[in-house]
């Protein structure tokens, strides 16, 4: 493994683009970052691994402009031979009705092999499949959909009636803080990344593609290689696989770090292997 950083320059051409967790419709989402990014990019297949929509809620949708276009990019895209993918997650669960069928266009299914260029296997889904029994309670997806946009909400409010002043866009105020505290609390003694590479043994993969945990990640570990693409709500990360086979781990964030990767001064962060 090999890490290196590079500034990202003009329109990127890969072989495939796997992002995840963009929650379309939720507070958080940071739709206009992604746009820009999708635009930068041009792939001969698109895995969308799970969580891209966040729409069946209870709350208020948040819906504009910048949200159709993204789904209208990505089925011109599909249109125009390009093989999109689409495996639901927690959050977009209602679309597993219609596993085995199309969604506008874009092909769905809940998990599937990905053999890279240079003959890897990979297992991509979401990775929910793998959490503890109580995190993959549907009740507990909608509250915590509830309660981020609720904190968010709040931030938004006294920002604006305080007048606090606006940090970067990619850099984390109090209540993200708190957020990202609480799943990570969630999370503990859940041992989820070691199931999915179990997973991924007994059905003879090489290597595993998710998203869900909002932890953007490329390392061996637990006898595989493990890759998580990260999220567009917090780290504004996204996976590429180039001609030759080999992943890197693109984050379009300023200040942001990829785990287990050296931070990337005032560049674009790219984690190779």
């Amino acid at each position: 493994m090999s890490d290196c950083v590079t500034r990202q320059l003009g329109r990127r051409q890969v072989k495939s683009l796997f992002v995840s967790d963009l929650h379309l419709g939720a507070r958080g989402s940071r739709a206009g970052k992604f746009l820009e990014f999708l635009r930068q990019v041009d792939a001969e297949e698109i895995f969308l691994v799970g969580d891209i929509l966040d729409v069946w809620h209870c709350g208020t949708v948040q819906w504009g402009a910048t949200h159709d276009a993204i789904m209208d990019e990505l089925k011109r895209r599909a249109r125009n031979g390009t093989r999109v993918v689409y495996l639901p997650g927690n959050h977009d669960a209602e679309l597993r009705k219609r596993l085995g069928h199309d969604h506008e266009g874009l092909q769905l299914v809940d998990q599937l092999t990905h053999v890279a260029a240079d003959g890897t296997r990979y297992l991509v889904l979401h990775g929910d499949q793998c959490d503890s029994r109580i995190l993959r309670w549907h009740v507990m997806t909608r509250i915590g959909t509830r309660l981020d946009a609720w904190l968010r909400g709040c931030d938004a409010w006294a920002r604006d009636v305080f007048h606090f002043r606006t940090r970067g866009e990619t850099e984390r105020n109090l209540v993200e803080l708190v957020i990202h505290g609480v799943s990570a609390l969630l999370m503990v003694g859940n041992k989820s990344e070691k199931r999915l590479a179990e997973l991924a043994i007994a059905s003879d993969h090489d290597g595993v593609i998710c998203g869900h945990f909002h932890k953007p990640a490329l390392r061996d570990a637990h006898g595989i290689r493990y890759a998580n693409c990260g999220d567009w709500v917090d780290s504004m990360t996204a996976l590429v696989e180039l001609f030759d086979g080999r992943l890197q781990l693109l984050d379009m964030g300023q200040q942001t770090q990829v785990a287990g990767v050296p931070a990337a001064s005032q560049h674009g962060l790219e984690a190779q292997i």
